[in-house]
């Protein structure tokens, strides 16, 4: 098991933004595709953004054009920003490390979660 130290969660308002860290050794980053899953209530766990170790990025459609996934090789840290953030944004987010395409991903590790809440 990897130990992966998330950050960034909290109270949003609609529209606004959150941005989400997720730090991991650095021998496991370096070789590592990353993703960030959620789950809210009730519903099923989703995929939300991944980035393979070479920087390329996919989004689920409810995400696209409001949140970014992105990498810093110095720091071990994959991150999560946030925009136009809706209600039904709402669920505990977990960063993973693992192997695979968007579609093919395999987790490896998963963080401990961290909760985004969207309200007014």
């Amino acid at each position: 098991q990897v130990q992966l130290v998330e950050s960034g969660g909290g109270l949003a308002q609609p529209g606004g933004s959150l941005r989400l860290s997720c730090e991991a050794p650095g021998s496991i980053f370096r070789i590592a595709d990353m993703a960030w899953y959620r789950q809210a209530p009730g519903k099923q766990r989703e995929l939300v953004a991944h980035i393979t170790r070479a920087g390329s990025t996919d989004y689920a459609d409810s995400v696209k054009g409001r949140f970014t996934i992105s990498k810093d090789n110095a720091k071990n840290t994959v991150y999560l920003q946030m925009n136009s953030l809706k209600p039904e944004d709402t669920a505990v987010y977990y960063c993973t490390v693992g192997a695979g395409s968007s579609r093919q991903y395999q987790v490896g590790s998963w963080g401990q979660g961290t909760q985004v809440t969207v309200s007014s």
